[in-house]
């Protein structure tokens, strides 16, 4: 989904850079305009800051210790000619303006602060130092000044404001034209380039960023990205690499799960069809004896009724089987049903379990024979044990011909004790090997035997949740050998501990 330009990254970035360089620019003209103000004060006081008393010895101004007043007006004229950026006045003691070279009708003040006066009267280098401006009322000037008639003997002061109204005019007219287009000029060619330069590097920002929301559009869309990301994860970077980075093993992470989601969905389809067929063989059975045994109720015989009902409850217990299994390996599945855990010898169970087994497997034709064992503990869940023993045993039996062995073992470890279960059925394909654990498989072409499929895949979880395991080695045309492993019982117990 293609986003209009100024809803991206980029675009906002640029408008914000824009903003930021207008706004720092005006505050740079601002500043640059009162410093250059400031320092053009401070040059102005520091070039003139004798120009007061060079007046008061120049120009005669003092006549036997008295101001001489001509002379003064002389003074007034002269400079309102040669130099009308500065403004003189006469200020007695408290300072008060008694004479001065300005337009009468322009003077605002009659009494100027003598503060700033005595200041630069006591530190002469303390400029910039700005006074009262006559021609204002909150107007201050740099001004030079001298106590006159002397130093020894003051009557008042010769206060010289060394930037008056005709500088002031002045200067407003060099910077409404030339500093204006000057500065302007700058500050116009500096925000360029700063834009520009901000511009190229957002967007060698933005472009990575660009690149990653285009795979991360691929990856909703269902396109597999094939860029090469292997080595972003080792490669030091900043966080746009790293967010890659992390995006690339999120996704690495989701497929994997999409995949197993699928391969459970179609396990879980492949289980319910296959449910779904071992309960509809056995209730078809059973419908069909009992429909016949209903409608020829009186046609049969004793003993065909007899059997028909024989075939039925058969049946009947084959599904109540069937169904028990179920519901086992769900509560197995669900961890609803967790192993009690005690010491016991397994050697000693495996005898139980092959006198429980020997009258079947005289009924088929078969020897079940221990021939080894080693005395060792384990600490397991009894009943599961036994169950799973059950199992092993019992597809043994069934899958051997009449006539064979069946031969079992029990030998000991450094971690734990091995129950081994051989047959000398026809054995198994490697095609096959790896899915004989799988619920309600059975290998193609194998004949039925009456199970569902189911007791390997609960013996399998009941040795895991014992941390034992059950695993199988066989060849085609030389029988299967199961081996169930639980650990000993002094490592299941320092496991529980750490656990």
């Amino acid at each position: 989904m293609t986003r209009p330009l100024f809803q991206t990254l980029y675009a906002r970035l640029a408008l914000g850079l824009f903003l930021l360089l207008v706004i720092v620019g005006g505050l740079f003209t601002v500043l640059s305009l009162y410093s250059v103000r400031e320092y053009s004060a401070a040059v102005s006081q520091e070039l003139n800051r004798d120009l007061a008393s060079n007046l008061v010895s120049d120009r005669n101004l003092v006549t036997d210790g008295q101001i001489n007043h001509s002379e003064l007006k002389r003074l007034f004229d002269l400079y309102m000619s040669i130099n009308p950026s500065i403004e003189i006045y006469l200020l007695d003691r408290d300072g008060l303006i008694l004479s001065y070279s300005a337009n009468p009708a322009k003077i605002k003040r009659k009494h100027v602060s003598l503060e700033p006066v005595h200041r630069l009267l006591e530190n002469p280098d303390a400029y910039p130092l700005q006074g009262d401006d006559p021609r204002s009322h909150d107007r201050h000037k740099v001004f030079s000044v001298t106590q006159v008639p002397d130093a020894e003997n003051p009557t008042g002061y010769l206060y010289v404001v060394l930037r008056g109204e005709e500088y002031d005019f002045a200067e407003s007219m060099v910077h409404s034209d030339r500093l204006l287009q000057m500065g302007g000029g700058a500050l116009a060619i500096s925000l360029f380039v700063g834009l520009l330069a901000g511009l190229l590097f957002f967007r060698l920002l933005t472009r990575r960023l660009s690149r990653l929301t285009a795979r991360v559009e691929a990856f909703e869309a269902g396109v597999k990205d094939t860029t090469d990301t292997s080595d972003d994860a080792g490669v030091p970077g900043d966080d746009v690499d790293y967010l890659a980075a992390r995006f690339d093993q999120m996704a690495a992470r989701i497929a994997g799960q999409l995949e197993l989601l699928k391969d459970k969905d179609h396990q879980r389809r492949q289980l319910v069809a296959q449910v779904s067929h071992d309960l509809r063989t056995p209730l078809a059975s059973i419908q069909g004896y009992l429909e016949t045994l209903g409608m020829k109720q009186q046609e049969l015989s004793p003993d065909e009724r007899r059997r028909f009902l024989n075939v039925a409850l058969a049946e009947t217990l084959r599904l109540s089987k069937l169904v028990d299994e179920l519901f086992e390996l769900a509560a197995l599945d669900a961890r609803e049903r967790q192993p009690l855990a005690e010491p016991f010898m397994p050697a000693e169970l495996l005898y139980d379990v092959v006198q429980k087994h020997r009258p079947k497997a005289e009924q088929a034709g078969v020897t079940l024979s221990i021939t080894h064992v080693q005395p060792a503990m384990v600490c397991a869940d009894i009943a599961m044990t036994e169950r799973v023993l059950d199992n092993l045993i019992g597809n043994a039996v069934d899958h051997s011909p009449a006539g064979a062995e069946v031969k079992l073992s029990v030998t000991a470890d450094s971690g734990g004790v091995e129950i081994c279960v051989r047959d000398a059925g026809a054995g198994i394909g490697q095609q096959d090997i790896d899915h004989v654990f799988d619920p309600f498989y059975q290998a193609p072409g194998a004949s039925r035997t009456g199970h569902a499929g189911l007791g390997l895949a609960i013996a399998r979880r009941m040795a895991e949740l014992q941390q034992g395991r059950v695993s199988v080695e066989s060849q085609p045309g030389d029988g299967a050998e199961f081996r169930f492993w639980l650990p000993l019982a002094d490592s299941a117990a320092k496991e529980s501990t750490e656990l």
